[in-house]
């Protein structure tokens, strides 16, 4: 303080004590101010996200559900074209078995007394999801021999968005693609013999 009032003394012009402490809680209150008003706005902008991401994920099940619906009573057809003959297809089906820890769901299972192909249908088709496919058919092979089921399950993966290296998985890993033309659909049979489960 003594400084202060030397500095004032020897220039006029110089800050007082009190000008510069008023100053140093002014600029303190200012801070307070704006980190409250930060920390509001992140929690505005989480929020926001978080309603987003609810919508997105409304209109990407509503989406899928429009999907499945719309190729399931196509595939039967389709995959003729293959020497595959499915009388029978069921949108999304599931299997919940207690006994023996089984449970799956599938969004398009197509059966014939021989044969059933699981088809996992997805907007935007990702190597994690071709994956859990895989995951998803072995859970099944599980359960039908459980049943004493002898039928072989095929697979195939459907995707209005895929790229070219998932693309090229789904098909190594010996995956059915289903893939949208116009109005339409192709699809495109595994690079080797179809895997079997």
């Amino acid at each position: 303080m003594p400084a202060i009032q030397t500095a004032r003394a020897n220039d006029p012009q110089a800050p007082s004590f009190e000008s510069v402490w008023t100053a140093l809680q002014e600029t303190d209150r200012s801070i307070k101010e704006l980190t409250a008003s930060q920390k509001e706005t992140e929690r505005v902008l989480k929020e926001s996200k978080k309603a987003l991401d609810k919508q997105i994920g409304s209109l990407t099940n509503l989406f899928g559900d429009f999907t499945v619906g719309m190729v399931a009573p196509k595939l039967c057809d389709k995959f003729m074209d293959f020497g595959l003959v499915f009388p029978r297809a069921c949108p999304n089906a599931a299997i919940n078995d207690r006994i023996n820890d089984i449970s799956l769901e599938i969004d398009i299972l197509l059966e014939n007394g021989d044969k059933a192909m699981l088809v996992e249908v997805k907007t935007k088709l990702s190597a994690d999801r071709i994956y859990k496919h895989i995951e998803r058919l072995e859970k099944m092979r599980k359960y039908a021999d459980f049943q004493g089921d002898k039928r072989i399950f095929l697979g195939a993966v459907a995707g209005f968005a895929v790229t070219d290296e998932v693309r090229k998985i789904a098909l190594e890993e010996g995956f059915y693609l289903i893939e949208p033309d116009g109005e339409n659909f192709n699809i495109t049979p595994p690079n080797n013999k179809p895997k079997e489960w």
